[in-house]
């Protein structure tokens, strides 16, 4: 049963945490008062509703906000952080393989966008394991964007068996 309750319960009481530890001028969350903070509140709450509310189309939301306010906080806290789009469908891939967990859907979308997200990452390794093509590796990226399109539009516009 799902208890609609809990997203708002989480939402009041990070929000009147955040505000109280802003007005009560604590130094020592004074870098946490930010609009990422606001997002990892509000991704809290929806994965509060997920788990706990067993509401489990929460936790996409939920990992995705939290994830990006995660990485907002990081991104310039820690130099070993990467700063990169493929960080985000990272994120992206987490979220959905969480609610497969959870649910049994999405698991093609999480391996997708984790595989997608490992080429990104890790594109300048893996243009060094690929120097065996040579010249032929330029025009083999820059086709990618077009592979990725082809493959979303035959998922769209045709129907499997």
């Amino acid at each position: 049963m799902k208890q609609q309750r809990i997203f708002p319960g989480v939402i009041l009481l990070g929000f009147g945490a955040y505000f109280y530890l802003q007005q009560a001028h604590i130094i020592l969350f004074s870098e946490f008062f930010t609009w990422p903070t606001l997002l990892m509140i509000v991704g809290i709450a929806f994965l509060a509703q997920g788990y706990v509310g067993k509401d489990y189309e929460a936790i996409l939301p939920g990992t995705i906000l939290v994830g990006f306010g995660l990485h907002f906080h990081l991104v310039n806290r820690m130099p070993v952080w990467p700063d990169h789009m493929g960080v985000f469908v990272l994120i992206l891939a987490l979220g959905f393989l969480l609610r497969y967990q959870k649910t049994g859907t999405g698991m093609f979308q999480g391996g997708l966008f984790l595989v997608l997200s490992i080429l990104m990452l890790f594109s300048d390794q893996t243009a060094g394991w690929l120097g065996f093509l040579g010249g032929q590796l330029g025009s083999i990226v820059s086709l990618w964007p077009f592979v990725l399109i082809l493959i979303g539009a035959f998922l769209l516009f045709f129907k499997r068996k």
